[in-house]
């Protein structure tokens, strides 16, 4: 068994990363930490384990081998680094950080001290984007020209009792999440539209604030790729009902996804538009790859470079929305190569 400490319930998702951790035979939970004492005891409480307020208690302990890190964004380095620093295994969720610098010093840290990193993005487990790269791979719809990515949700809209919409109202502070939408939310189809469309040349961003929020509750990029293709990753914290969508155009054919629904109508595939007759089995959770990964040195499908590709998305929309300009990748640089 893995021993682990769960690391804060600051984002919506440390519940399930709990309750998946609680569900897997190679973990134990075994102590709670939070920034917030008050949440932490209670979350502690419900899961049957010890509190511990000092961070470096718990990472000093011997007998605690992995942790879970669901803290404010903006502590995900510092956190990051003291538990590789002391040898333990981490799962975190995205972003990993805010920057590529900071991405470079916490890989750096996870290789020096031998511990296993996994950022969960997990639609690239999902059987529909493993069909969506198939499609690509066999080459059925030729020449990819053009990819699009929503995927929005009505978080931020008030209702009666909650003047904030659903979310929780640390999702609003900058300082702690970095943005809104865009860097939340928004962080899968950024990966999706990474994985399939391939290196990306140049962003062009507008991470609009529609109902006064201190971030972006609605925002689109336009995504320039090195193939020559384009595309658009939409999301936002103001949509009712809205649909998840993923759209693939090239030369040969159109692939469309919406939540269920998929159609290929490809030059190469038969007449008119089809469902696919049986989609690829879903890869393991983020969370079971991670711990493949540390029991026995199983490659993850979820990589750095998936990583590092999420990060620097966000940080080219960033300045291409305060500075009003497109933005060249190249412009981002870590040990003088273009990532």
């Amino acid at each position: 068994m893995v021993k682990v400490a769960l690391l804060s319930k600051w984002h919506v998702h440390a519940d399930d990363y709990a309750r998946q951790a609680a569900q897997n035979k190679h973990l134990e939970i075994k102590v709670v930490w939070d920034e917030n004492a008050e949440r932490g005891n209670e979350w502690a409480g419900k899961l049957g384990v010890p509190f511990e307020q000092d961070l470096l208690k718990v990472l000093a302990d011997p007998e605690i081998e992995a942790v879970i890190v669901d803290t404010p964004t903006n502590l995900h380095k510092e956190i990051i680094l003291l538990s590789a620093k002391n040898k333990k295994h981490i799962f975190t969720e995205k972003v990993l950080a805010f920057t590529m610098e900071d991405c470079k010093e916490i890989y750096e840290a996870v290789s020096n001290n031998n511990v296993k990193l996994m950022v969960s993005l997990p639609r690239l487990t999902e059987n529909y984007y493993l069909y969506a790269q198939q499609v690509i791979d066999e080459g059925l719809l030729g020449k990819l020209t053009y990819i699009r990515c929503r995927l929005a949700h009505n978080g931020a809209v008030p209702f009666e009792g909650h003047p904030n919409g659903w979310l929780p109202k640390h999702f609003f502070n900058k300082e702690e999440c970095g943005g809104g939408a865009f860097i939340d939310l928004g962080a899968h189809p950024i990966y999706l539209t990474n994985r399939l469309a391939g290196p990306v040349k140049a962003v062009t961003a507008r991470l609009q604030n529609q109902f006064g929020y201190d971030v972006d509750d609605n925002s689109v990029a336009i995504i320039e790729y090195e193939s020559g293709a384009l595309g658009t990753i939409e999301t936002g914290f103001l949509s009712g009902r809205s649909p998840f969508q993923l759209e693939l155009y090239g030369t040969e054919g159109t692939l469309l996804i919406e939540d269920n629904k998929i159609t290929l109508n490809s030059k190469q595939a038969g007449e008119g538009w089809n469902a696919p007759e049986k989609l690829p089995e879903p890869l393991p959770l983020p969370i079971e790859q991670w711990v493949n990964s540390i029991i026995d040195e199983t490659e993850p499908n979820i990589t750095d470079h998936d990583v590092l590709g999420l990060t620097l998305i966000n940080q080219a929309a960033m300045i291409s929305h305060n500075q009003g300009r497109r933005v060249e990748i190249a412009e981002i640089i870590v040990d003088k190569q273009k990532v």
